[in-house]
């Protein structure tokens, strides 16, 4: 792919013309960068180019204040980095590293600022403050937290991400190559596992030391002179991509029984890992939860479990991490244990003889789990979704559920799941229903949107699966689309309800603190700050009939459909980020105390820098509700 053609569709080079393009192509130097190395390093000089990715896969990475480095974004074909630099004259924010073999064209600085002065939107586009004064604070904040950290290896295993520990290159043999090659290709490279490529990285199967051992040498049958690679393979192995998570490899493969796994970006094998590349990096404390809640035979491992989870939140903030992936590995922990949860009951109530009905069903989180927003105290949002089942099967149907969801109900509170106090939970029987009483119900809440309702519907508009017929939930969504098309006033009323709470600050900007006996002098970073970001961009989301889980990915998904631009979406995001981090902060800070997490803080004991923030997050997410208001409002 040549320059013009790679920039032609990118911004700021898109308004370019053919004779620019071409200017930039006769002076640009091509350069290829072996897979893992550093193309340029974090607070380096300015090399004196803009790179632009041919071929291959870029990491950016940064270093945390304690120094471990981590990955914040990935460049793929036809993107470029280190440009900023070329108009600033200042160290690199950040570094680069390839993944695998990359080939890139470098373009001097000097043609670069040539052009800029024809086109200077392209200067505007690279020294635009990149960064609003929200995030700009909230980075300063996430710093000095970072200095103070002193637990930083305890998160280690949970930011590693496959792309940092894979094995590359790979070795690989064809589907004709046989066996005995492969074991000699094994035992030369001490390797336990090799790919199957006809074509260039194209993986159609693995051979694995344990299929040569159980498929060659302890069969009888079989030939090994005249066998091959074909014979043996695992045909259509799973794999992964370099941007996973290990925490999430490692869940997987236990899961799956399965030891090695080919690593996929843009559809080429770019690595492979092993259980024992994951079990290299792991660390007892912060992979317990991980790797063995899977494992619990009894409702009281769970239950210890769920008190360790706020030692992996203290390690990945002392880390640094962004709260939001913090907050996506807690949820990740949370749907762990409820789902164990979920088989262990079932296991005790077919041990007593009932079992579950003959129909498809699901079980669905809502709320903070189903956008996989849950921090450290979520209480119980659930539900059951049937299939249309006969009227005559009803009484059998409802009486198992009412049994095993009031079971459930109560191992999750053991657990240390608090019940939920306004009843959304699978226990109760308005929580359950089949797709045409879901229907009926959703139909009701819409054309009759009475206060409860719509506040129902909040918390349940946010539904996922847990476990069962994952299809069950998708033709709810649809159902929920379908009806939201036909009657979109609804969204008015979702917003009405929202806008009866305002941010807590004052005229002169001040805090407005709660002035009830049970929380007097503090303010709910939950309630009066990120749960507007999370109403505003689901009524977005719901006009637009988007699927996206996270409020984060919501946000992405808008501006890609140019519903928001990618600075208001920043600006919403940095925000929402800041309540999350001084929420998660608070809560660790209240378990610690031996109390029960809360979203409730005295803003007075913050110090200036983070009372300031606090003050930019809320006026962001006022703005956020105020252009809400002009949106759905119909006067």
């Amino acid at each position: 792919m040549g320059l013009s053609k790679t920039l032609r569709d990118t911004e700021p080079f898109n308004l370019l013309p053919d004779d620019c393009f071409s200017e930039l192509s006769q002076v640009a130097i091509l350069k290829k960068f072996p897979p893992h190395t550093h193309i340029l390093n974090q607070h380096d000089l300015p090399t004196g180019f803009l790179y632009v990715i041919r071929t291959g896969l870029v990491e950016i990475v940064a270093l945390t204040p304690g120094g471990t480095e981590m990955v914040v974004d990935y460049r793929k074909e036809g993107s470029f980095f280190g440009g900023t630099p070329v108009f600033t004259n200042e160290t690199y924010t950040a570094g680069a590293r390839t993944v695998k073999e990359t080939e890139c064209y470098l373009i001097p600085a000097e043609a670069l600022t040539q052009a800029a002065k024809s086109y200077p939107h392209i200067t505007e586009y690279f020294t635009q403050a990149l960064y609003s004064r929200v995030r700009s604070l909230y980075s300063d904040m996430v710093s000095d937290h970072g200095k103070k950290a002193s637990m930083q290896m305890e998160a280690y295993p949970f930011q590693k991400r496959l792309s940092e520990i894979m094995s590359s290159p790979v070795e690989t043999c064809t589907s004709a190559t046989p066996v005995k090659s492969v074991a000699k290709q094994m035992m030369a490279h001490n390797i336990g596992a090799v790919l199957v490529c006809d074509k260039k990285d194209e993986v159609k199967g693995i051979v694995t030391e344990r299929d040569l051992v159980a498929k060659v040498l302890a069969s009888e049958a079989i030939d090994c002179r005249h066998t091959t690679a074909a014979d043996i393979m695992t045909a259509k192995p799973y794999s992964m991509t370099p941007e996973t998570y290990m925490y999430e490899a490692t869940s997987f493969m236990m899961a799956h029984r399965i030891k090695h796994m080919p690593i996929i970006a843009n559809d080429e094998v770019v690595g492979i890992v092993s259980q024992r590349d994951l079990m290299r990096y792991r660390s007892q404390k912060s992979m317990l939860l991980v790797g063995s809640i899977k494992e619990a035979k009894t409702i009281d491992e769970l239950t210890v479990a769920r008190a360790e989870v706020v030692k992996v939140a203290r390690a990945l903030l002392s880390e640094s991490r962004s709260p939001i992936e913090t907050m996506e590995i807690l949820s990740y922990i949370h749907h762990c244990i409820l789902q164990r949860g979920y088989d262990l009951v079932l296991e005790q109530v077919r041990q007593e003889g009932v079992n579950p009905p003959d129909i498809r069903f699901c079980f669905i989180i809502m709320g903070s789990g189903g956008r996989k927003e849950m921090l450290l105290g979520p209480d119980q949002d659930n539900g059951f979704i049937y299939e249309n089942y006969p009227n005559e099967m009803h009484e059998e149907i409802e009486k198992f559920f009412d049994l095993f969801g009031e079971r459930l109900a109560e191992a999750y509170a053991g657990i240390g799941y608090p019940r939920c106090n306004g009843g959304v939970m699978g226990s109760n029987p308005f929580w359950r229903g089949r797709l045409k009483d879901w229907d009926a119900r959703i139909y009701d809440w819409i054309h009759v949107p009475e206060p409860k309702k719509v506040m129902y519907s909040t918390i349940f508009f946010d539904f996922m699966p847990l476990t069962g017929d994952a299809t069950l939930c998708q033709d709810l969504r649809d159902i929920v689309y379908k009806q939201i098309r036909e009657f979109p006033l609804f969204l008015y009323h979702m917003m009405e309800q929202d806008f009866k709470h305002k941010v807590p600050l004052g005229l002169l900007g001040g805090f407005s603190v709660e002035k009830d006996k049970e929380h007097k002098g503090t303010l709910s970073l939950k309630q009066a700050g990120s749960v507007f970001i999370v109403d505003c961009i689901r009524m977005y989301l719901l006009e637009n009939q988007l699927d996206a889980v996270t409020t984060i990915e919501r946000m992405d998904r808008l501006v890609e459909a140019k519903v928001f631009n990618a600075d208001t979406a920043e600006h919403v995001k940095a925000a929402f980020e800041a309540f999350t981090f001084l929420r998660l902060r608070n809560e660790i800070s209240m378990i610690d105390q031996g109390k029960f997490p809360s979203h409730y803080i005295d803003p007075h004991a913050l110090t200036k820098n983070e009372q300031d923030l606090l003050k930019e997050a809320f006026r962001a997410a006022s703005k956020l509700q105020d252009s809400a208001r002009r949106r759905f409002n119909v006067g």
